[in-house]
Parts: C-alpha cells; structure tokens; sequence
C-alpha cells in the first residue's frame, strides 16, 4: 500500500460521502491516497475498505474513513473538520471552528435526505422494490427541502456581511464551502428540473458553486480520474421520475 500520509478508505467507484472528504484533501494540497481505488494487489480495492471496519479502539461503523499514522476516525463531516481545521482551511477562533462544523452537519443532513428519496423504506431493498414510495418522497425533497436547505444557505451567505455575501465565513474562503458545492453539484445531477427552478432563487449559492468549481486544485481534481464520477448506485441518483414534477399526477 502507499506510504501516503493520509489514508482514504472508501468504496471505488462512488462519490458518495467519501467526495467530501477528497475535495478537503485535495484543497489542501495533501499526501493522500484513495486506498479504494488501489489494486488489491497493493493492499487496496473494497476489499481493504471492508477489512478496515470494525477495527481500532474506537470501530469504524461505515467509510469514508481516514487513518493518519495510528489515528483512525470515521464519518464524513468529523473527518472534514479535522483537516479543515489542520490545514488552516477555516479561521482559527473557536466560535468559527464550531460554526464550520454546523454548515458542515447541515449539509450532511441533506446528503441523508437526498440518499432517502431513492431508498425511503429500507437501505437494503433496491430502489426498483420501493419505487412508490420514492416517488413521494422525492416530491417533498424536490417542492420543499431542496429550496429550504439552499435557502438557508443563501441566507448564511447574506448574514455572513464580513464575507461580502460570497463566503459562508469571514472574509475568506473555509472548508464547508466545498461541502455545500458537492452537495450542489449531486443536486443537479439528480434534480436537475428541481434545480432549475430552485437556483434563481440563491444566487449566492450557485455563484459559491462555479467559484469553487474555479479554484485550481479543485478544478484539476475533478478532471482527473481521481474524482469519481455520479452515477446510479452512490448517493446522488438521477431517475427521471422522480424528477419529474408530473410524476405524482
């Protein structure tokens, strides 16, 4: 395996959560290695991931997991702030520590969402065996959380009047904005009628987007194969019908 000196575990071939956790690495210019997508034949692949689980002091339930010499912490937003904060990607007071956190948990919480609208019953059934169901789900996701959730964003934006309205905190750029970029990227892959009608209405948001889309480590990133494109067996899955605003008539 890589001498790297920050380890990613997560499953090769998905975005997913573990693209969160990337783009941080990536932004900060890190050693890091994508242990998944490794050949086995080098300690890596799913098999490595699967193998990780359940180990340490302190078990992993799920990737994205990232081992750091003997350190070994799981999920995504804890793993976000740890190199955000490590990496000097978010100012150094405690109150803007904490409040990276929370823009970062927010998120998390609409990538939960967003998973549920193609699996609202049971996370181990296809979505072919719950297509009804998701279908509702994903109408209320689409009419009412899609334009909440960015509208909040928006207004932290706004509220943020150190950042001039272009970043989430201070007058600088900070580590969630990647996450809230992710987020709106997998949001368009997946809903793109929904967005179309949502992003007038955060104009703030979408103009974050194409700025860290921008930024040169970011953007060389995710046109290498490194970056991991959406597709349907990740979290942000694009049926047609539940984008469909008619899907429900």
């Amino acid at each position: 395996m890589s001498d790297a000196k920050f380890q990613l575990f997560y499953w090769p071939g998905l975005p997913g959560r573990g693209e969160f956790v990337r783009l941080v690495l990536e932004e900060a210019g890190a050693d890091w290695v994508d242990v998944g997508l490794l050949p086995e034949s080098q300690g890596g692949g799913a098999k490595a991931v699967m193998d990780l689980l359940g180990k340490g002091p302190v078990p992993a339930y799920a990737p994205p997991v990232l081992k750091v010499g003997e350190l070994v912490i799981a999920q995504a937003p804890n793993i976000c702030s740890y190199l955000g904060e490590r990496f000097g990607l978010v100012p150094p007071d405690e109150a803007a520590r904490l409040h990276a956190r929370q823009l970062q948990l927010t998120v998390a919480d609409v990538v939960s969402e967003a998973h549920d609208t193609h699996h609202p019953i049971a996370v181990m059934k296809t979505y072919e065996e719950q297509k009804e169901p998701a279908k509702a789900r994903a109408e209320v996701f689409r009419t009412q959380r899609i334009p909440k959730y960015l509208g909040y964003f928006e207004r932290a934006l706004e509220a943020n009047t150190r950042g001039g309205g272009r970043y989430l905190l201070g007058g600088d750029f900070s580590y969630p904005e990647l996450a809230l970029f992710q987020l709106v990227e997998g949001l368009l892959y997946a809903f793109p009628n929904a967005m179309r009608n949502v992003a007038p209405r955060v104009p703030g948001v979408m103009a974050l987007r194409q700025r860290i889309a921008e930024r040169p480590r970011i953007a060389a990133y995710k046109a290498s194969k490194r970056s991991q494109p959406f597709n349907e067996q990740g979290i942000f899955r694009h049926y047609a019908e539940l984008d469909d605003p008619n899907a429900m008539k």
